[in-house]
């Protein structure tokens, strides 16, 4: 399975969970101003802002996460983008000499 999409699949359930819970938080909102426990104006600025946190955070925990994948994937001996890219140009190059040497033999 390729790396970028099962990142972005975790990164997207994520986003899910955070949608998920800000609309509970709205319900539960709702449910107090039915019960008559919080007025609508104070429930509209207690679910703002406890959503604006949420979502403030949705981006803290992303990077965090991705911070940790990195780290698993490099102790599990995973090389990095680059790090193949670098390789792959080195058996280019190194390929190329061997046919110009094989070209010389030939001549």
């Amino acid at each position: 399975m390729d790396n970028n999409n099962w990142l972005t699949q975790l990164l997207m359930i994520g986003v899910g969970t955070t949608s998920m819970v800000a609309d509970k938080i709205k319900e539960v909102g709702d449910e107090l101003v039915k019960d008559g426990k919080l007025n609508p104006d104070q429930a509209k600025e207690v679910i703002d802002n406890m959503v604006n946190t949420l979502k403030s955070e949705q981006g803290n925990v992303e990077a965090h996460i991705q911070r940790q994948i990195r780290n698993v994937m490099q102790d599990m001996g995973v090389p990095r983008q680059a790090e193949v890219d670098e390789l792959r140009g080195r058996i280019d190059r190194l390929e190329r000499q061997i046919r110009d040497l094989e070209n010389k033999l030939w001549r």
